[in-house]
């Protein structure tokens, strides 16, 4: 049989399996897996690790924030980077503010993506303002459109919500099959900690690091955890950047309950130390929950090992160095007014290869689940993505296990104008990355148009596998026979 396209003699990497096959792509699809497949156009992967794109499920896309500021990257140039990071799919947010629908959100971004992206995307959706509307009629409405994914804030003033309105979504969520994300910090602690700061004139960028106690993450994890584990929803709990939080999500797991956890290369790679810096270079660090410290990075690393996580993402959040971004509120703003986060989607994927296979902190496989599977699967994609099977989108990275290159500015391909990872070098590169067989990148060029990129529909949340948790008040066994539990 011929092949539209065949790669040919590569070392496949799934999940769990590693094998040399070539590959046969049929009208976008893995048509087959075998040996000397023929195809009108061949690629040669040998000496090469063929493995399941990459899934960027943690991104700020074309984003107001809260206080009105716009991310540097539309939908374009936050694929394109991403593409060359070695991704084949994106999942940004869409973020709606107080006072605005989810349709209407959702409607918006849309209009800032269809024919944008040169990758395949969705969107998560960030609720601030959970009407009795938005929680009866626009969350329902919003999953049969394939979007089955919420986050939730416990911190920012004009973004969370509050224990009540957490309990809500959280139970719209599980009735749909949606999971719930969210980003836990105790604001109140922060506030505490900020006021003194600030009253002491301590207010460059790199005393925001300290704004955010690591406890004020601890416990806002607990809580969270506590508020899943009472409705037994499935929750996950974003850029996890503690040793404490990190050790809830895992004994949390552990017990059963329906707890999923994430990181991000920050954490792992950078210190709070490298904020601290002249004038406002320390902004470009900025990045809540903040940078830590060496000690963290090496918990964080044994988690990762040990399964805690099951996404490494970026939280790619980039604002430029200047008037439009991190200086909006001129060169001497306080920290408290300077837009956090920080790019980071096209180097998210070398530096966790260089890292973490190239120095023997995971496998080949464990890369493949980190970077790509285990988005899949989260977040209703797998099998149609994350995966090299036989009817899967010919989603697919190439790369080159011992190619070197340095990180820089000037090769990342977004909107930015700086990278927290400058100099930083690198050994495995993605040199091809294919979204439905078609090249999107190859050998430094790219190649797809920004209307390749098509919606992605997602399917709902499977927890099947986690025992759960029944709260005894819920259950009518023990409550008297009260019909409560949602």
């Amino acid at each position: 049989m011929m092949y539209e396209t065949v790669i040919k003699g590569g070392t496949c990497v799934t999940a769990s399996e590693t094998f040399v096959a070539d590959i046969g792509i049929n009208k976008g699809r893995i048509a087959a897996l075998g040996a000397d497949l023929d195809g009108a156009d061949i690629i040669d992967a040998r000496d090469r690790l063929v493995m399941p794109g990459g899934i960027e499920a943690h991104a700020h896309i074309a984003q107001n924030s809260a206080t009105g500021g716009m991310t540097a990257d539309d939908y374009t140039s936050g694929s394109i980077s991403a593409a060359f990071g070695g991704n084949s799919c994106i999942i940004p947010f869409a973020a709606q503010h107080r006072g605005m629908g989810v349709t209407e959100t959702l409607d918006l971004y849309d209009s800032r993506a269809q024919g944008a992206s040169v990758l395949d995307y969705s969107y998560h959706l960030i609720v601030s303002d959970p009407t009795e509307k938005v929680l009866t009629e626009e969350l329902p409405a919003a999953f049969k459109r394939g979007i089955t994914s919420f986050k939730l804030f416990m911190t920012y003033d004009k973004m969370l919500v509050n224990d009540e309105q957490f309990l809500e979504v959280l139970t719209v969520a599980k009735e749909h099959g949606a999971l719930t994300m969210v980003h836990a910090e105790n604001a109140g602690m922060i506030k505490w900690m900020t006021d003194r700061l600030l009253a002491r004139g301590l207010k460059a960028p790199k005393y925001h690091a300290l704004s955010h106690p690591a406890l004020a993450e601890e416990e806002a994890i607990h809580r969270a955890i506590c508020m899943a584990k009472l409705v037994d929803a499935p929750l996950l709990i974003v850029h996890v950047s503690t040793p404490q939080g990190a050790a809830l999500v895992q004994n949390a797991r552990h017990a059963g309950a329906k707890i999923y956890g994430e990181t991000c290369p920050q954490y792992l790679f950078l210190t709070r130390d490298d904020m601290d810096k002249p004038g406002m270079e320390g902004a470009a660090l900025m990045c809540s929950p903040p940078l830590r410290d060496t000690a963290t990075q090496e918990v964080l690393w044994t988690h990762i090992q040990s399964g805690t996580f099951d996404v490494v993402s970026s939280d790619h959040s980039p604002y430029r160095m200047d008037d439009t971004g991190k200086l909006a509120n001129g060169p001497d703003a306080p920290f408290t007014v300077i837009a956090n986060g920080m790019p980071g989607i096209g180097a998210r994927l070398p530096m966790l290869f260089s890292e973490g296979v190239g120095k023997g902190r995971i496998s080949l496989n464990d890369f493949v689940a980190l970077s790509s599977t285990n988005a899949a699967r989260l977040y209703g994609l797998l099998p149609q993505k994350g995966t090299l099977t036989v009817g899967a989108d010919g989603d697919i990275a190439i790369w080159d296990p011992s190619a070197k290159g340095v990180i820089s500015v000037d090769n990342q391909n977004d909107a930015c104008d700086y990278s927290p990872f400058e100099g930083w070098q690198v050994t495995g590169l993605p040199m091809t990355v294919l979204s439905r067989g078609k090249r999107v990148i190859e050998n430094g060029k790219l190649l797809a148009k920004p209307d390749h990129g098509q919606f992605l529909p997602r399917a709902k949340f499977d927890s099947s596998g986690r025992a759960g948790y029944r709260a005894p008040e819920l259950d009518p066994a023990q409550n008297f026979g009260a019909n409560i539990a949602p």
